[in-house]
């Protein structure tokens, strides 16, 4: 039995025994839950227990089956999900009779938070939800080295959690997890439809609702999601493979961040670029330092083609060199935008949402009554707004999400305004 406690000050004293979560180490389950309550900072204890740990179950009465178990004030919970555990806990959203609310922002990434964080400092009654919790792909970069003011760099994890801690002082109500399923207006309010059927009325909304992780199409690929693939690289999946060899798949800078990171912490890395320029989708500060550090092997040109373990991965095929030993693959291959929900908004082919002068005529003739077209960052709907990597045209950056985070609070309060 294997327990691991963030901050030994505080989370490993009695408070910590508040919500205690156990599962096994290489349960995707057991891992959302524990990213659940890292990002949202909740004082927790994780007790990964290990594969052959039925032992360990037995003697304190607990079944396999029922396993992520999370305890809540001593209290089992068993199958536990990121969102039981946040009804639990009072996080999931709870509205007060008949309230609408200034703005609603669908997302929790940088260019959500910034979006929160400028409209509730300028007075608007503001709510923040993310699906999963805050932090968005952002939260899952190992380091970011050229964001404006940190010239030694900064995690995503830190850097979302001073975001989250900034909007809670500005008033702004976070709700994590809480899924957005459908977004409709009547008259002048914005109704957000929540997955439990809930309803959030507000006078505006932005959608910050980001992008969904793509996968390789490959056998087996679901099975190891369980147990040894990753879309993110932090200290959180470092644990799993500290000191193994490890594959890193992409060709941007995640992908680069990532690979840098993991070989920082002692794993051989491959890393597989399915294009022939390693600087056509990455910063040349990347590039430099891949070549230079001994740890990754870098091929270009190069495509996972098959993957290799029993009930957990060791093992990945690449094309062009063969077999490789592997305890973890690490997949950045892009992401699909997170748009699905939003049937009745203008979007391009690829998903991504249309906004200001980029919305289509054919959308313009709800605008008529209103004597005026879509505001920067408004889309095809009045007084709903859409920012960061869901938006067609964005930077896809994070210092470039929070500025059109920022900038789209500045269209919100025209549209109030009339």
């Amino acid at each position: 039995m294997e327990t691991e406690v963030d901050d030994k000050s505080l989370r490993s004293g009695p408070a910590a025994m508040t919500l205690k979560l156990v599962g096994y180490s290489s349960s995707s389950d057991f891992l959302a839950l524990r990213r659940f309550a890292e990002r949202l900072d909740l004082v927790h204890v994780a007790v990964a227990v290990p594969p052959d740990g039925i032992g360990y179950l037995a003697g304190h009465d607990l079944r396999e089956e029922s396993l992520p178990i999370a305890f809540i004030q001593g209290e089992p919970l068993p199958k536990a999900t990121p969102g039981a555990v946040a009804e639990r806990l009072g996080l999931s959203y709870q509205a007060q009779a008949d309230e609408v609310v200034d703005l609603v922002v669908v997302g929790g990434g940088p260019a959500g938070l910034a979006a929160a964080i400028y409209g509730a400092s300028e007075g608007l009654s503001t709510v923040l939800l993310d699906a999963v919790a805050p932090g968005g792909q952002a939260a899952a970069t190992s380091r970011i080295e050229n964001f404006l003011g940190f010239p030694f760099g900064v995690s995503g994890s830190d850097l979302i959690g001073q975001a989250t801690l900034q909007a809670l002082k500005f008033g702004v109500r976070v709700y994590a997890p809480c899924e957005a399923v459908a977004l409709a207006t009547v008259g002048d309010e914005v109704g957000v439809t929540l997955a439990d059927g809930r309803v959030i009325h507000a006078r505006a909304a932005v959608i910050t609702s980001g992008a969904a992780y793509r996968r390789l199409s490959l056998d087996r690929w679901t099975d190891f999601e369980r147990a040894g693939i990753y879309y993110a690289a932090t200290p959180l999946e470092l644990r799993q493979v500290a000191g193994a060899p490890v594959v890193v798949v992409g060709g941007a800078n995640s992908a680069g961040q990532a690979a840098l990171y993991l070989a920082a912490n002692d794993c051989a890395v491959e890393l597989v670029v399915r294009g022939s320029d390693l600087g056509a989708r990455m910063s040349s500060y990347l590039v430099d330092r891949l070549v230079e550090e001994p740890r990754v092997r870098i091929h270009r040109g190069s495509n996972v083609v098959g993957l290799d373990g029993d009930t957990s991965l060791r093992g990945v095929r690449i094309d062009s060199v063969g077999d490789v030993q592997a305890r973890g693959l690490f997949c950045f291959i892009g992401a699909e935008p997170a748009t699905s929900w939003l049937t009745g908004l203008d979007r391009d082919p690829e998903g991504f949402i249309r906004t200001g002068a980029d919305v289509a005529v054919q959308s313009l003739e709800r605008w008529q009554g209103l004597g005026r077209g879509p505001l920067p960052f408004e889309t095809s709907t009045p007084r709903v707004f859409a920012a960061g990597d869901v938006r067609r045209g964005s930077m896809k950056r994070v210092a470039a999400a929070v500025g059109e985070g920022s900038s789209a609070v500045a269209s919100v309060h025209r549209a109030l305004a009339g």
